[in-house]
């Protein structure tokens, strides 16, 4: 492609992003299958920079007063190159900067007054709810790129990336996991494509980990989605045992039995309805609003509003509440989250408790020593856990394991 025919489709894509309807990944994901056209280094240089302008979304808005427009807001973003020549009208280019466009250009060029939320890329509601602003830079750095190994030591699977070109590192907490830090591409890799890695956060691999799931424990992944977690305990109990995922999508629960036979996971079964009562881990991974994945989704925050989360917390509220009918004594209702939000997570649990006094969290101090053999124990809280890129160099994620009581009064 010709440099000016990958600025037009930077803000082809970008148009799109900014009605903030569907993720970017998605839109960029169609972008390219529409036109496979597009060779591999032109889609590497349009993704990274909409990647780019999306993370400088409020400062390039405040810059320009107000305005959003993926137009000025890539010419910004190329102000150091022959603008003229990138902006030419020429075929699949785009047309030309007006005069009235190159002034806005000089004015935000020079801006510099941003206010504190653009200064962290964040939305002032947001800003206010977080109220932690190390945590919302933590959250607007670009995130590695974290593997689990599946069947195998991980020992074994660093190997064998390795002689594919590929060099991971162990991840600092997860006995299971890998880290690389280099954008890196997996389709291509015969180490992902036998089922030897699959790509989990560290935290998410932490979070299956102390969810302490044995074979003989009767055990339920109600919101399954496309069995990330169900996937990564079948493997720690290496296919012994059984696990059933739920999902209301019956479509992305659908996507469980590919990733299995990839991974030769064969100890998980699907369930469309829910209606035993005596399971001993009744795991919740909630639909949220997975504020603490912003490294990877930043558009996300943009598609978020008060109203949805409103939404999401009383979604959590009844499905916590179907928990608890359906959770044996002595069993544990597991309520975890991809959210640094107070709403959708200790809000949420101490809302739970007073609702069901028939539970009380465990201490998750000796939960995480006595999983992991780690000495360190890097929360504030034996309550829960609030994992984030600040504390813990992972995605924001919440987790909470709460024990029935095996009598109630």
């Amino acid at each position: 492609m010709k440099d000016a025919s990958r600025i037009q489709a930077i803000i082809e894509t970008l148009e799109q992003i900014f009605d903030d309807k569907f993720p970017a990944d998605n839109i960029l994901d169609k972008y390219f299958k529409d036109r496979r056209y597009i060779g591999s280094k032109d889609r590497r240089f349009i993704a990274d920079n909409v990647w780019k302008i999306i993370r400088q979304r409020m400062h390039l808005t405040e810059a320009f007063g107000g305005i959003i427009s993926a137009r000025l807001f890539t010419a910004l973003h190329f102000i150091d190159d022959d603008l003229d020549l990138l902006f030419n009208g020429e075929d699949y280019a785009p047309y030309p900067l007006s005069k009235d466009e190159k002034i806005l250009l000089d004015k935000a060029k020079l801006f510099e007054d941003f206010s504190e939320c653009a200064c962290f890329e964040c939305p002032q509601w947001l800003f206010d709810k977080i109220h932690n602003p190390q945590l919302i830079d933590a959250l607007n750095a670009t995130a590695p790129v974290d593997v689990r190994a599946n069947l195998v030591n991980r020992e074994h699977a660093k190997e064998r990336l390795k002689k594919e070109g590929l060099f991971f590192s162990f991840t600092p907490l997860s006995p299971i996991g890998l880290r690389s830090h280099d954008r890196i591409n997996l389709n291509n890799c015969m180490t992902y494509q036998d089922g030897e890695i699959e790509v989990m956060d560290e935290a998410s691999q932490l979070i299956s980990l102390l969810c302490r799931v044995k074979p003989f424990h009767k055990t339920i992944d109600y919101c399954a989605g496309a069995g990330g977690k169900s996937l990564a305990i079948g493997a720690l109990l290496q296919n012994e045992g059984l696990i059933w995922a739920h999902d209301i999508n019956q479509e992305r629960l659908s996507r469980i039995k590919r990733r299995a036979e990839r991974l030769d996971i064969l100890n998980i079964k699907t369930i469309q309805k829910v209606q035993d009562t005596d399971y001993t881990r009744f795991i919740i991974d909630a639909p949220c609003s997975g504020s603490g994945t912003w490294r990877r989704t930043p558009d996300a925050k943009y598609r978020l509003s008060q109203q949805r989360l409103d939404e999401l917390c009383q979604i959590q509220a009844e499905i916590l509440d179907f928990g608890a009918t359906h959770t044996a004594p002595n069993g544990r209702l597991i309520y975890i989250t991809c959210s640094v939000l107070p709403d959708e997570n200790e809000q949420q649990i101490e809302a739970f408790l007073k609702r069901h006094p028939e539970f009380e969290p465990v201490n998750h101090c000796n939960l995480w020593k006595d999983t992991l053999d780690i000495s360190i124990f890097p929360f504030d809280c034996e309550k829960w856990l609030k994992f984030s890129p600040l504390r813990t160099q992972t995605d924001g994620f919440f987790f909470c394991a709460l024990q029935k009581k095996a009598f109630t009064e």
